[in-house]
């Protein structure tokens, strides 16, 4: 089985989810205005991709070699294995992207301790596999960190490879450690009766699944949802770690999973996903599309944010839809965290699901819009992404990170990589492109 890692890196390229301490307020005889919501910039005309024509003159496509059938009916795969493997073509010419390998061996690194003892729930690989690359990942110079991925992994790519990919960024609003004039809009941290329930632990045909719920009686119920919640549900329990300014900032922050507060007395405090209530996510994008609230290209943050503000009480019960809720709690230093509990790096991390991508692994996204193209490292989760081929990529902070984000919804194809030697392991085992019963 030849494989060029070195050349594939570059065709992509080309075509191209703690408690605080609280520190009381100083005492104010006047009542202070309430701050204005966070001002964002419009979100920028998307970068266009590399033209076909000029691929095609300098690089040789060798199509894509089944390794398993694909399933018959796609849609009831429910890991990686079961969706089929292929392995990915192959190219004959390296142009590749030095700064993104680089930041995506940095990132690596950081997953390795996590790669090397959790399970993979997609099927694709064992702990011990990534043993190699991760001893290689610590010696290995950061200027040479092309090579490193193509001498250390092999692509595949699960099902049909089509990919679709969205963004997320770190949000900084405005928000405070006390309630105050201003700032009267609850962040909670998870309450001490939410429990979550691992359903593996029940059947192995629910692994990888669990629900969210609280002990009511002698019968497990759901918790209270956004509604339920944001009208008083968990009021006067001492739950707030802080307070912010505006509730539509703080729904698009819940979205994101993580964000920086931006404290009235100077500084900020960033806070990050602690837990989520259990109930299922709801994209409001989808559902204002649907009832024509927001037209073609305002079904983005920034277009959603626009109509919610212009019409705040519909906006509410809009966003109540989602009865979905996160819980937060303070980070101290590095941060934001992934679902690796390691920071993620801007320009250089991946959300994705688990069932279908090995937390982890890298990721190459050939894309229609050129900003996602390139190399990425799995190293985080989120209520919406879910099923094979569903990517989030993480941009940071700043307006510039926001502007991306918040307008990303991009196309193509991905490519998995995995650990040398575990591609032809999968050519042989009988699990591959058949469907879990």
């Amino acid at each position: 089985m030849t494989k060029s890692l070195f050349a594939l890196l570059s065709a992509a390229l080309a075509v191209s989810a703690c408690s605080a301490r609280i520190i009381p307020a100083a005492p104010s005889s006047q009542p202070a205005p309430r701050p204005a919501p966070t001002a964002q910039a419009p979100s920028p005309r998307p970068l266009p991709p590399t033209a076909a024509a000029e691929i095609a003159g300098a690089t040789r496509i060798i199509p894509a070699t089944p390794v398993a059938p694909l399933p018959r009916e796609a849609n009831k795969a429910t890991t990686a294995l079961s969706s089929g493997i292929n392995i990915a073509p192959t190219y004959d010419q390296p142009l590749f992207d030095a700064a993104g390998a680089t930041r995506a061996l940095q990132a690596f690194r950081l997953s390795c301790p996590g790669v090397q003892r959790r399970k993979d729930l997609s099927g694709l690989t064992e702990t011990t596999d990534w043993k190699a690359p991760c001893d290689a990942a610590a010696r290995w110079p950061d200027n040479d960190a092309v090579r490193f991925f193509a001498e250390q992994f092999d692509t595949v790519q699960v099902g049909d490879g089509k990919a679709f990919a969205t963004g997320y960024y770190e949000p900084e609003i405005l928000g405070s450690r006390t309630k105050r004039p201003g700032y009267d809009v609850p962040v909670y941290k998870k309450p001490a009766d939410l429990v979550e329930i691992d359903l593996s632990d029940f059947s192995s045909r629910f692994e990888g699944k669990s629900i969210r719920g609280k002990i009511q009686g002698n019968q497990f119920v759901p918790y209270a949802d956004r509604t339920a919640i944001e009208t008083g549900a968990l009021a006067g329990r001492g739950l707030e770690i802080a307070w912010v300014a505006d509730a539509i900032d703080l729904f698009f922050l819940q979205v994101q999973g993580s964000g920086r507060l931006k404290l009235p007395e100077g500084g900020t405090m960033r806070i990050g996903y602690e837990s989520q209530n259990g109930h299922d996510y709801t994209g409001i994008g989808r559902l204002m599309r649907e009832r024509g609230l927001v037209g073609p290209g305002q079904a983005n943050i920034q277009g959603l944010t626009a109509w919610l503000r212009a019409n705040p009480e519909a906006g509410r019960d809009v966003m109540r839809e989602n009865k979905s809720y996160v819980f937060f709690r303070e980070i101290i230093g590095p941060g934001p965290l992934g679902a690796m509990n390691v920071p993620v790096t801007d320009r250089g991390s991946v959300a994705t699901d688990p069932m279908f991508v090995p937390l982890g692994a890298p990721v190459i996204l050939s894309m229609d819009r050129a900003e996602p193209n390139g190399i990425w490292i799995a190293q985080d989760t989120g209520g919406a992404i879910k099923g094979s081929n569903r990517f989030h990529t993480y941009w940071g902070g700043g307006a510039e990170a926001y502007r991306i984000a918040g307008g990303m919804a991009s196309r193509g194809t991905a490519f998995v990589l995995l650990p040398k030697g575990v591609a032809d392991r999968l050519a042989g085992d009988p699990r591959n492109g058949k469907i879990t019963p």
